[in-house]
């Protein structure tokens, strides 16, 4: 029996991430997830990416520490506020304060070096339709440039041993449709957590970007889906919640 072909899956801790887990499971590749502690203010996702990876069984979960809060330039990781109450229509309309600067570069450079050491052909990361509208390193020019680079600079991509593909599954799905998808593959997104200024325990705001913009694309998600803290979701505030 042939052994599974491997992949090193992107696992923020969110519904995308989750749902891209998901997907590289139900298409047969062995994961290993990687996620990053970049001193992020909503840190709470790394608690929700070792329960996402504890779930799925992932063969390894491997965490990171990289301190993107001394370079700043970003409301994810400095003192900045974040931006509350954006109406969801001008969402994705202009690169956002919680962009990190270079960001998905880091993280496929980092998911480039743990996948050839592991052997893993290709890599999943959970860009969507919502996210390259805003953030640069999303689109989709760019996940082939990096593709294209990856199999430049590493060893065994020069000597013929590996063909590194960036995998892109939810690419041109918004909201609500990865959640449908999530929900068809298994997915537990009471799991996950994505809002990007949580409170000291956790719990979503309900009014950052992240937590609202899923309400665009699906105004009625399912109950067991409208939480994004570790916690009961009764403990949810009344405000829309996080939906990745």
């Amino acid at each position: 029996m042939s052994e599974r072909p491997k992949a090193v899956i992107l696992l923020s801790g969110g519904v995308d991430s989750a749902t891209c887990l998901a997907i590289a499971l139900a298409n047969g590749y062995e994961p290993y997830g990687l996620s990053f502690n970049y001193h992020q203010r909503h840190a709470v996702e790394l608690a929700a990416a070792s329960q996402v990876a504890a779930f799925f069984g992932v063969s390894q979960h491997l965490v990171l520490d990289i301190p993107l809060g001394k370079i700043g330039g970003s409301a994810l990781t400095t003192s900045m506020d974040v931006p509350k109450d954006v109406p969801a229509d001008l969402i994705g309309r202009a690169i956002p304060i919680t962009y990190v600067p270079a960001r998905n570069t880091i993280f496929l450079s980092f998911a480039l070096a743990f996948a050839e050491v592991v052997s893993a052909g290709d890599i999943f990361i959970g860009v969507n339709a919502m996210d390259y509208s805003g953030y640069p390193d999303c689109r989709p020019d760019y996940i082939a440039a990096f593709e294209k680079m990856a199999n430049l600079a590493v060893q065994k991509a020069v000597e013929g041993q590996l063909v590194f593909r960036i995998r892109t599954p939810l690419l041109h799905l918004n909201k609500a449709q990865i959640i449908k998808k999530g929900l068809e593959l298994g997915v537990d997104f009471a799991l996950t957590h994505s809002c990007y200024d949580p409170d000291p325990t956790g719990l979503a705001c309900g009014r950052c970007e992240s937590c609202i913009s899923g309400e665009k694309d699906s105004p009625r998600p399912e109950p067991r889906i409208r939480r994004a803290t570790l916690r009961d979701a009764s403990e949810t505030r009344r405000s829309p919640p996080c939906l990745y």
